[in-house]
């Protein structure tokens, strides 16, 4: 299907910072794209506008009762200056899932990824050059309906904005330090913790906060339950390597169901790699660390791809992982995907999008 998206462009286009030093999430280009949603109409007048602030009513729904979902890719322009999308599909299904669970109505998936490749093609100028630099695109859906009461809303909004980014981490791939937090919780199953919501984040600020007082930069998840099976980092998925073996938390309903999780296990399996997806508890890990079999540890997902980590705390003991250093195989996952993202290694999975 052919989607036409009108477009408005801005008439005082801002100055777009240099690449080197790009802060993560912190400027924001001259465009966005916006689509209503009304009962009566679906989802209608999808259209392209300079970038400004909105105007809701106070009582809309997302301002009290949390109707809200938002995804997040990115966009790379390659050497021969293509443009492509990293698995823009995933991030469409990824939307009904959420947007499932949190009684938003459902997006057709080619919609989705038109609207994304839409927004791109106006602000493709803003596409950042230097190394470990890209384009951050955020689509989320807020519920605009004027409601107090708590039932699902009947208006919506569908919006993207961009972002020039540099690396998520300001040291790019050095390990980060992390606390395993055994006192709050994340998500249990049954919840939202495998919806992309703002929620699941607003909820985790707390333990965050405690863990960057006592120095350390992020926080390893257990189990809502038993305060006992690793499920996330921060707002990343986990990953292993324990003697032969890359393991990550399977998906059970409280954990994110991550592209970039997602990819790395393909690729570890397409290059040869033993991956399990099965429940993994703080204490095999601490075993595994103890007899020398816990060899990496690194996070996945969109804003920084591959994070490796280099120092775990859990109830005052201190495990330093592979001498403080980024593994082997964090290396490749990240030399591999960030590689066929930017083009400069050809696309063997069949995962990059053209935007035009």
């Amino acid at each position: 299907m052919k989607y036409d998206f009108p477009v408005t462009l801005t008439k005082n286009p801002k100055q777009k910072p240099e690449s080197k030093g790009l802060r993560f999430g912190t400027v924001m280009t001259d465009h966005m794209f916006i689509m209503d949603y009304t009962d009566e109409k679906g989802w209608h007048n999808g259209r392209i506008e300079p970038y400004a602030p909105i105007s809701l009513d106070p009582a809309a729904v997302v301002f009290h009762y949390g109707q809200e979902m938002f995804e997040g890719l990115k966009a790379y322009e390659t050497a021969e200056g293509r443009v492509q999308l990293f698995r823009p599909d995933m991030n469409a299904k990824r939307t009904n899932n959420t947007n499932d669970r949190l009684c938003i109505p459902p997006m057709d998936e080619e919609l989705f990824v038109e609207a994304v490749k839409a927004i791109v093609r106006v602000d493709k100028d803003w596409i950042p050059k230097g190394e470990g630099t890209a384009l951050y695109i955020r689509p989320f859906i807020i519920a605009t309906e004027p409601f107090l009461g708590v039932r699902r809303a009947t208006e919506y909004k569908f919006m993207i904005i961009l972002s020039p980014v540099g690396p998520y981490f300001v040291n790019g791939l050095a390990p980060t330090k992390m606390y395993v937090e055994d006192e709050y919780v994340r998500a249990v199953k049954g919840g939202t913790g495998e919806a992309k919501c703002g929620g699941n984040y607003a909820a985790s600020l707390k333990a965050q906060e405690i863990a960057h007082e006592k120095g350390y930069e992020q926080i390893l998840w257990l189990d809502g339950i038993h305060r006992k099976y690793i499920e996330e980092i921060g707002a990343a998925n986990a990953f292993f390597v324990i003697g032969d073996e890359v393991v990550t938390s399977e998906l059970n309903g409280s954990i994110l169901p991550g592209i970039t999780r997602n990819s790395i296990i393909a690729l570890c399996k397409h290059k040869g790699y033993k991956v399990s997806e099965r429940k993994i508890s703080i204490d095999e890990l601490e075993e595994a660390y103890r007899a020398g079999q816990l060899k990496e540890m690194f996070a996945s997902g969109t804003a920084a791809i591959v994070s490796p980590v280099g120092e775990l705390l859990y109830k005052g003991e201190k495990m330093v992982i592979n001498n403080n250093e980024i593994g082997p195989i964090a290396q490749e996952m990240y030399d591999t995907i960030y590689g066929i993202q930017t083009g400069k290694i050809e696309d063997f999975m069949g995962w990059t999008v053209p935007v035009e």
